[in-house]
């Protein structure tokens, strides 16, 4: 411990001689503050689309998904908010699950409706062309808002995989029109302290058309329901190339940020662990947070949306928390004041080096300083292997 403290000291004095403006007291501050949501469904076995490849230590019960979870905050210090999957965590006791919860050190998070898996959504759910279905799609929704009022839930998360296959196969204005008449009496029925985040997607089930196929779309149906419908980026939801900074910069300064789902991607929708493929991009992503944040990262959501079908659960959920908050810190230590200035001065190349210069400093000194002061371990995966707890779990669950 003495020797962490030494080489904090070492790297603060180094740090401030370079960048007299940073307030490492806030900085620590701010990385300790942040809440990152893992998800219920992360936890449990899961397939890709061609197999389920098992795991022994795959959580098999809501209570072990809630156990699963509560690890991965006991070594982070972050992560004390799960969130939902219903009809897959469907429960008749969510009393019941709070006092996990709680018991475990959680909060209840996001509720996410299943809109994609029923026979009857082959031709979309709420853009249904048949009003049965779409009314069997709201009334699942509505369940959900009364499961966020049973556990306290702040977010009906919402993504549809409406959209068509082939040219002809619907009228894409009619379908418009219905997913807004939907989504209308879905955000009357929610409760003034609620917030529904719109998420969405360019492809994927459907191939042609997807109803909401980008971000503009998700904000035009969020900007006509009101100022508690706001726009969920899901990192891993865009065609190769996209610039996602830009958009979060565009979100935050038009007041419709929701929140995230972390993930990452090679291809296109692949839910890779967080900053595995492009750490850069993340970062750029938490320069725009932090530069809407004043300081810190403006308060969103910030949720993890990954299956990971390879490695183990645990270990992923927990290396994808710790890049989250790598990417953070160096966004943190950003020098606005140069870069300002640079910017307005039309230096190109000094505000790219800025930004660079933030991006490959090694904050692993001041990530082990803050998990100090958290009273967490100051290697939160080398803690978690030797613990023992998944080879405890692989053979109670197996």
């Amino acid at each position: 411990m003495d020797k962490v403290i030494e080489r904090y000291s070492q790297w603060e004095s180094q740090l401030v001689s370079q960048n007299q403006a940073i307030d490492l007291g806030k900085v620590k501050e701010a990385l300790g503050s942040i809440v990152i949501e893992t998800p219920s469904w992360g936890y449990a076995d899961s397939g890709t689309r061609f197999a389920v490849f098992t795991q022994a230590q795959a959580a098999k019960t809501l209570r072990q998904k809630l156990e699963d979870a509560a690890q991965v905050h006991k070594y982070t210090g972050v992560a004390g908010s799960v969130a939902f999957h219903i009809p897959w965590d469907k429960t008749d006791n969510w009393g019941e699950v709070k006092g996990w919860a709680k018991e475990l050190g959680l909060k209840m998070g996001a509720i996410n409706p299943n809109l994609f898996q029923d026979q009857d959504y082959k031709l979309g759910s709420l853009t249904n062309p048949d009003p049965a279905v779409r009314a069997k799609a709201r009334a699942h929704v509505l369940e959900c808002i009364q499961i966020m009022r049973e556990t306290g839930s702040e977010y009906l998360s919402m993504w549809l995989a409406d959209g068509t296959n082939y040219p002809g196969q619907d009228d894409f204005r009619a379908r418009k029109h219905r997913l807004q008449e939907e989504l209308a009496a879905i955000y009357a029925a929610m409760d003034e302290d609620m917030k529904m985040l719109i998420e969405y997607k360019f492809f994927e089930p459907a191939f042609y058309h997807t109803d909401l196929g980008d971000w503009g779309m998700a904000t035009t149906f969020a900007n006509k329901l009101g100022d508690r419908a706001l726009t969920l980026v899901d990192t891993g939801h865009h065609p190769l190339g996209t610039n996602i900074q830009h958009i979060v910069s565009f979100l935050i300064d038009e007041g419709k940020l929701g929140g995230f789902h972390f993930n990452d991607k090679k291809y296109a929708d692949d839910d890779l662990t967080v900053g595995s493929i492009d750490p850069y991009q993340l970062f750029l992503i938490f320069c725009e947070l932090v530069a809407g944040g004043e300081g810190k990262a403006i308060d969103v959501a910030y949720m993890i949306d990954q299956s990971h079908n390879l490695k183990p659960k645990i270990e992923a959920m927990i290396q994808s928390v710790l890049n989250i908050q790598t990417a953070y810190a160096k966004a943190l230590l950003v020098d606005r004041k140069q870069l300002a200035q640079a910017q307005l001065a039309g230096d190109i190349v000094a505000a790219e080096n800025i930004l660079k210069s933030a991006f490959e400093t090694d904050v692993r000194p001041l990530l082990a300083k803050v998990r100090q002061e958290l009273d967490r371990p100051l290697d939160p995966l080398a803690a978690y292997r030797a613990s023992g707890y998944a080879q405890r779990i692989a053979q109670e669950r197996s």
